[in-house]
């Protein structure tokens, strides 16, 4: 990149746009667009790109981010960027994910204390243990976790190819179960989808758990003929009620394959928001959980982590090869 190249800044009026259905010209100019600007301004400067996870706010989502998506994209796109810098507007694991895919780049996470409870649920302790107990059985761990369970890991997996790693795993390995971790309701949806059993761990999403089968059905009676799309790590009872089931991506492609008049995303809060603007037709009913790891991430909180290449991500030597390991056999499915 020429350094002495002009930065070109888009005009508010473009920045602002995606956004006008969420909140009013004055409130976004005086909480964002300084730094949304300046943010733009740095990316510049370093060389630098942002993933933004579906649950991210939309101010980051739409104005600042560069690679967009669930656990799935981000990770895939992630080793596909020139950039030398890596900004990740997510979750630790999602960061770790990048630099093991980036393993030369500079990966930041704006905030280190936005983790996950699925990934502090397990230790590599605790898979060495499972795998004690049942010898033989393949490891298949969900990418939400820490880089040292996925080093005891045969591979990973993510909500919106879960389905066919389980089965793909199954049929190379020859066994009609495995050990899926960390989260429990996944394995039990995934379970019910492939009849393939599942030696699971008592991991659940704090944002997931919450919801109930009353809470879907309130809802419904509320809104008569709206669509309800739940995550897989939701319980299985409240996957049940739903109409379809799926990742991130998978909802937002339905949402935008279908348009529905009115749906009801059991997910967390800000994949409404983000989907309400390239959705105009669409009434989207808000559930609002919000993962209060996710919110950490700030328009602030980036322009900061770019001003002082803060905080930088980085993943011990000896847990390095397997862990990348586990994500590469994942992305070869």
């Amino acid at each position: 990149m020429d350094q002495f190249a002009p930065i070109h800044i888009p005009p508010r009026d473009a920045l602002f746009a995606p956004l006008a259905r969420l909140m009013t010209r004055a409130d976004w100019e005086t909480r964002f667009a300084d730094d949304i600007e300046a943010i733009l301004r740095l990316k510049r400067e370093r060389n630098a790109v942002i993933l933004a996870h579906n649950y991210q706010t939309p101010e980051i989502f739409h104005c600042v981010s560069d690679i967009r998506g669930d656990s799935l994209a981000l990770a895939r796109e992630a080793q596909n960027t020139d950039a030398s810098v890596i900004v990740m507007a997510g979750v630790h694991f999602m960061a770790e994910t990048a630099k093991l895919m980036n393993p030369h780049k500079t990966v930041l996470i704006p905030d280190s204390r936005a983790g996950c409870s699925l990934a502090e649920s397990i230790t590599a302790e605790n898979v060495r243990a499972l795998k004690r107990t049942y010898p033989g059985v393949p490891v298949i761990t969900y990418v939400n976790s820490s880089a040292a369970v996925k080093a005891e890991t045969d591979v990973c997996c993510t909500s919106g190819n879960a389905k066919r790693v389980v089965e793909t795993v199954a049929r190379e390995w020859n066994t009609d179960r495995v050990i899926m971790i960390p989260d429990e309701f996944l394995a039990k949806n995934i379970q019910k989808q492939t009849g393939i059993e599942m030696l699971t761990w008592p991991g659940h999403c704090e944002v997931h758990e919450k919801f109930t089968p009353l809470e879907v059905r309130q809802y419904r009676r509320m809104h008569p003929g709206v669509v309800v799309l739940a995550h897989p790590e939701c319980p299985p009872e409240v996957v049940a009620e739903a109409d379809y089931s799926g990742s991130t991506a998978d909802m937002q492609n339905l949402v935008a394959r279908e348009q529905p008049k009115k749906v009801l995303l059991v997910t967390e809060c800000s994949m409404s928001d983000n989907l309400a603007t390239q959705n105009p037709h669409t009434e989207f009913v808000r559930p609002c959980n919000l993962c209060p790891h996710m919110k950490r991430i700030t328009l602030p909180a980036i322009r900061h982590a770019l001003e002082t290449m803060t905080t930088p991500v980085e993943i011990p030597a000896d847990l390095f090869p397997a862990a990348r390991r586990a994500v590469e056999r994942m992305l070869a499915i």
